[in-house]
C-alpha cells in the first residue's frame, strides 16, 4: 500500500469520505495501516463526556461536537462495548485504551464489512490470519476479546506506550499511526468507566490473571459454585463486581459465551428481542432472558433453541446445589414450563436479563436459590 501524497488523510475525516480510508489488515507478520500518522490531537474530554452522556443516556445530541467522534451513535456504543469487554476480562484501564486507540486508527470505532483484503470488523482482523470466522470478528465482544487476548500475550505491555502496545498486536506497516488517538481514547475510557461501574465513580481494575496485585478473589474453579455471591455484597445493575475472573477452568466454550454475556452488561432488556445488537438503536436486537443465552453461546458455536420453554430441554440436567460456570438456570412457572433463564458463571454469580424497564446485570445465587426450578448442562 502506498502512502498518500499531499495532505493526510485520517479518520477526522467524516461520511463517504472516512469510508475511502485504507484500513490496516491485520496478520501474523505482515499488515499495512492508514499512512495518516501525526502527532497526538488535543481533546476536550468534557465535550468527550457529554457526547458519550448524550448517546448512552440520552440528552442534546446536537450539543457538542468531538473530532473523531463524526458518527457518535454508530461510534460511542462500540466504544461501550469495546471497554464492557476489557472489564470482563480484568483487563486495567491502560489496557482498554489501548484497544480504544487500535479501534480508532484501524476502523474509526465503526463495524466495517470490508478493508484491505479480507480484513474486517472494529479491529481490521483477517479470517484468514486466524482471527476466527467473518461472522465472529463482525461480532464486536468477539473481536474485542481476540484483541484483549493478543495484547496480553505481549510480555510486558503494560510498560509499553499505547502506540507499541497496539502495534505489538496489530503489526502495522505503520507503527505510529496509533499514538495520536491515546488523547480520545483515553477521553473516552474515563466517559464510559463510570457507566459500566454504574456506582458514579471510576470502575476497579483488576489486574491480569497471573500479574502482581492480583484481587484475592482469583480464578473460580470451574467444577465448584465458589460460594453462593453473598461475598460480593450488592451488585450494581449492569456492573462486574470487582474480584469476579471467568473460570479460567472451564471449558472454552463456556468461557466464551460468558465472556460474550458479560458483553451485554447494563444493556435495556427487550421482551422478545433478539439479542443480536444489544448496544444498537433498535428494541428489538435488545436481549430477553432466552436470547440472551442463545446468542451467548452461539457466540461461543454452540446451538440453543429460543425460548425459556425448550432451553430447558437443551442438554442434561443439572443439579442446582452443584452448578458449573454456564450451566443455564431456570425459575418463575414450572419446572416444565419455566418463565426465566440465566447463566451460572462461577464464583456464585447469575448473569440474566430480568425484566422489562430493568437491565442485563448479574445477581447472587443465594438471591436465585429458593425460586430456582431447574437447571441444563449445555457444554
Amino acid at each position: 500500500m502506498k502512502k498518500t501524497t499531499g495532505a493526510v488523510v485520517g479518520l477526522f475525516a467524516s461520511g463517504p469520505l472516512l469510508l475511502a480510508v485504507p484500513i490496516l489488515a491485520i496478520g501474523a507478520g505482515t499488515a499495512s495501516a492508514s499512512c495518516s500518522t501525526g502527532d497526538a490531537q488535543s481533546v476536550d474530554t468534557a465535550a468527550v463526556a457529554s457526547q458519550v452522556k448524550a448517546i448512552l443516556h440520552g440528552g442534546d445530541k446536537g450539543a457538542v461536537s468531538v473530532p473523531g467522534l463524526d458518527d457518535p451513535a454508530d461510534q460511542v456504543p462500540n466504544a461501550k462495548t469495546i471497554q464492557a469487554t476489557g472489564v470482563a476480562m480484568n483487563i486495567p484501564a491502560r489496557g482498554q485504551v489501548v484497544a480504544l486507540a487500535t479501534a480508532l486508527q484501524e476502523s474509526g470505532l465503526r463495524n466495517l464489512t470490508y478493508g484491505d483484503r479480507d480484513s474486517l470488523g472494529l479491529f481490521q482482523q483477517r479470517p484468514s490470519q486466524g482471527w476466527g470466522t467473518a461472522n465472529e470478528i463482525l461480532d464486536p465482544v468477539h473481536s474485542s476479546t481476540k484483541f484483549y487476548e493478543g495484547l496480553q500475550k505481549v510480555s510486558g505491555w503494560q510498560s509499553l506506550s499505547v502506540a507499541q502496545a497496539a502495534q505489538a498486536v496489530q503489526r502495522s506497516g505503520f507503527p505510529e499511526a496509533y499514538a495520536k488517538w491515546e488523547p480520545l481514547a483515553t477521553a473516552l475510557q474515563k466517559a464510559i468507566e463510570p457507566l459500566l461501574s454504574k456506582t458514579g465513580g471510576a470502575s476497579p481494575s483488576p489486574s491480569p490473571s497471573g500479574s502482581a496485585g492480583t484481587p484475592a478473589s482469583t480464578t473460580a474453579g470451574g467444577c465448584t459454585t465458589g460460594g453462593d455471591g453473598t461475598d460480593f455484597g450488592t451488585i450494581p445493575a449492569g456492573a462486574v463486581p470487582a474480584g469476579y475472573k471467568i473460570p479460567a477452568d472451564a471449558p472454552a466454550k463456556v468461557q466464551t459465551a460468558i465472556r460474550w454475556a458479560l458483553g451485554q452488561l447494563n444493556t435495556a432488556y427487550q421482551w422478545g428481542g433478539s439479542c443480536t445488537d444489544s448496544h444498537g438503536p433498535d428494541p428489538m436486537g435488545r436481549c430477553d432472558c432466552s436470547s440472551l443465552m442463545q446468542q451467548a453461546y452461539k457466540a461461543a458455536g454452540v446451538t440453543l433453541t429460543r425460548t425459556t420453554y425448550t432451553q430447558v430441554k437443551e442438554g442434561k440436567a443439572a443439579s442446582a446445589d452443584a452448578l458449573q460456570p454456564g450451566d443455564l438456570v431456570f425459575t418463575e412457572g414450572t419446572a416444565d414450563v419455566p418463565e426465566h433463564v440465566g447463566m451460572f458463571i462461577g464464583q456464585g454469580l447469575i448473569i440474566n436479563a430480568p425484566h422489562t424497564g430493568d437491565v442485563v446485570r448479574i445477581a447472587t445465587l443465594s438471591s436465585w436459590k429458593s425460586r430456582i426450578l431447574a437447571a441444563r448442562r449445555v457444554v
